[in-house]
């Protein structure tokens, strides 16, 4: 048998290459959009791809399913558990085989057998793998998707939280409870593969060792350790991550069916003189490094640094709207392949960052500031402080009297600031506050970056504000008209 782990640390998504090397034939368990990679991997083990099993319809990145399945005659092997607002609905265009609960397959001499484990979705199964070539009688583990994760279990509130379907969290969470029940029945010594590790939005706590054992999970994951379903409801319900806008639009594209990527070139590079027309139609997206963007950019484009694009660019970016990207052309073939992943496809040109730099069209700059050059500005109320964190990160501590505006949700309340005072926008590091001073300035507000965030303000010896934290932006706050 062989096994191929494959990890995207952009997306903290681990996928699998199951093999037999005897038939020669091999399944691709949960994949991402990236499928050449799969590809090569199967040359250089001699084996076919033959087929393609998912765990669920995923919300944090666009399935490689379909893709294998159009250019490689892959047959899928999907859900048909959960209701019918959940059903794959491109599925019927290849070979395919919808699974339920007690059904088994097999990939050469490879067996799986379906597990429903809802919670996380309702459609949500785990593939418990046996190798029969090796005439084992005993399953050797299990790819759990997104139901049990090193360390961690999945969020049952996505549903509610990012595709807005209302009243899906709680029954979600108590069908999980029932789901880590039936887990903890299984043996020991079996392996445990996810398909997320540290760094997703998909659960909280996740740890960043790749694979994991039932037996350890059972002895040491938090949530395996509760047993009552109350108890496990609030626990599970309480301090998520922030759920990203665009798991609702990956939901629909998953389950729909993405378009199918084949050997789609990149965008053509735009004259400078276009970007000023393109402003008024589209997003325009400057992967400049922040610095970089601060000295100098066009008025009215946002600043994701090309670092940062997988983890930002479906909280910020306009799905409705076409894409432009200003880009180093040594840095487009990656951050096309970046934005895919995430279903972020309409991109319908590029403008060389240097050449744009350098023009006249570069007219707009923003100044940056340290927390000690800042610090007299923000206790004497010069300046208004907006503090761009996670709730989590705002709640361990924040400087005294700042606004708390989550970056992901910064955009929802735009039109809300005031600009009577320069904005100083603060993270940890200063990343974050650089695409949040972006989108303020694009706004028409006069905006300062805090450089090296929280931590360097913490560094610098400067107060801490540790009490119970309130809502930061509400009726009647400074900042809200």
């Amino acid at each position: 048998m062989l096994l191929k782990y494959f990890y995207d640390k952009t997306l903290a998504h681990a996928s699998y290459m199951v093999g037999c090397q005897r038939a020669k034939v091999a399944i691709i368990v949960d994949p991402g959009r990236d499928i050449e990679q799969y590809i090569q991997m199967a040359k250089q083990e001699a084996v076919e791809i033959v087929a393609v099993a998912e765990t669920h319809i995923h919300a944090d990145y666009v399935s490689g399913a379909r893709e294998l399945a159009a250019r490689l005659g892959a047959k899928l092997y999907v859900s048909d558990e959960g209701p019918a607002e959940w059903k794959y609905q491109y599925v019927d265009q290849y070979d395919h085989q919808l699974v339920k609960d007690g059904d088994s397959f097999m990939i050469g001499n490879l067996q799986f057998d379906v597990l429903h484990t809802p919670g996380h979705t309702p459609e949500s199964i785990s593939f418990m793998l046996t190798d029969r070539g090796g005439n084992a009688d005993k399953p050797m583990g299990v790819f759990t998707g997104d139901f049990v994760f090193v360390g961690s279990i999945g969020r049952p509130d996505l549903l509610e939280e990012a595709a807005g379907i209302a009243n899906t969290a709680e029954p979600g969470a108590r069908d999980l409870f029932r789901s880590t029940q039936r887990f903890k029945q299984l043996p020991d010594y079996l392996q445990i593969w996810p398909a997320h590790g540290a760094g997703s939005a998909c659960g909280k706590g996740l740890g960043a060792v790749p694979s994991s054992t039932v037996g350890y999970e059972k002895l040491f994951n938090p949530a395996l350790q509760i047993n009552d379903e109350d108890e496990f409801v609030s626990y599970i319900l309480a301090e998520q991550p922030e759920a990203p806008k665009y798991f609702a639009v990956m939901k629909r594209v998953n389950k729909e069916g993405p378009e199918i990527i084949g050997d789609q070139g990149l965008p053509q590079l735009q004259p400078a003189e276009k970007l000023a027309a393109v402003l008024d139609e589209a997003s325009v997206i400057d992967l400049s490094a922040p610095n970089q963007f601060g000295a100098a950019h066009v008025p009215g484009t946002t600043n994701i640094p090309a670092a940062m694009l997988a983890g930002w660019a479906g909280w910020i970016v306009d799905y409705s709207k076409p894409v432009y990207l200003i880009v180093d052309s040594d840095q487009l073939a990656e951050a096309i392949r970046v934005l895919r992943k995430i279903g972020l496809d309409d991109v319908r040109g590029y403008f060389e960052a240097s050449k744009v730099r350098a023009s006249n069209l570069a007219t707009e700059s923003y100044q940056s500031a340290t927390p000690l050059e800042l610090k007299s500005r923000i206790d004497s109320g010069e300046v208004t402080l907006i503090d761009v964190r996670s709730q989590t990160e705002w709640n361990n501590g924040r400087i005294e009297g700042a606004e708390h505006r989550f970056l992901g949700r910064l955009q929802d309340s735009v039109a809300s600031f005031r600009g009577d005072k320069p904005i100083v926008l603060q993270c940890q590091s200063g990343g974050r506050s650089a695409i949040a001073a972006s989108i303020l300035q694009a706004a028409g507000h006069e905006v300062i970056n805090m450089t090296g965030g929280f931590g360097l303000w913490t560094k610098s010896g400067l107060p801490v504000d540790q009490t119970e934290p309130t809502v930061a932006c509400s009726v009647g706050s400074a900042l809200c008209s």
